[in-house]
């Protein structure tokens, strides 16, 4: 199998990535990360699911730049006497575009490691169309475990892809 010729496709919870690598004390840059799928797994289109917050539109267009098909979800802010969080779940539509491209891709890659995700990853193996699910740390959910053919963490490729 050539993946070259293919036409593979990512799904990336970036919430997920983001945090996933942090907590590991690192940073991604997300330019060598789309280089890396494409030349890598074959990438021809990386879908990149994030919550949409006012202010980061500089973010965002470099993002584009850098070839990430943006696909945005609202933000809800929670605020407590502490602190301000942003929330902005993007499970529903991961799922759904990964649905809507079925067609147009021989296999995809999801990007997280949340289990929220199984039975998208299920389907997607049953029918021969997951190639890789890359999870951002060690600690992911078990729920993929038995994903385990599929499974690469990105400690393993952190020096072509860290800030």
């Amino acid at each position: 199998m050539n993946r070259r010729r293919e036409a593979n496709y990512a799904f990336i919870d970036s919430q997920n990535l983001n945090m996933g690598v942090k907590s590991l004390g690192w940073s991604l840059d997300f330019k060598k990360f789309r280089i890396f799928l494409k030349d890598i797994y074959g990438i021809k289109e990386a879908y990149l699911f994030i919550g949409h917050v006012p202010g980061n539109e500089n973010l965002y267009k470099d993002l584009q730049k850098y070839g990430y098909i943006l696909i945005f979800k609202p933000t809800l802010i929670f605020r407590n006497r502490c602190n301000v969080k942003v929330k902005g779940n993007v499970d529903a539509e991961l799922v759904l575009h990964t649905m809507i491209e079925w067609e147009n891709y021989e296999k995809a890659i999801i990007v997280s490691g949340d289990g929220d995700f199984h039975c998208l990853i299920e389907y997607l193996e049953k029918r021969k169309k997951l190639l890789k699910i890359i999870v951002p740390n060690k600690r992911y959910s078990s729920l993929l475990r038995k994903f385990g053919n599929f499974i690469v963490k990105m400690e393993s490729f952190k020096e072509k892809v860290k800030k």
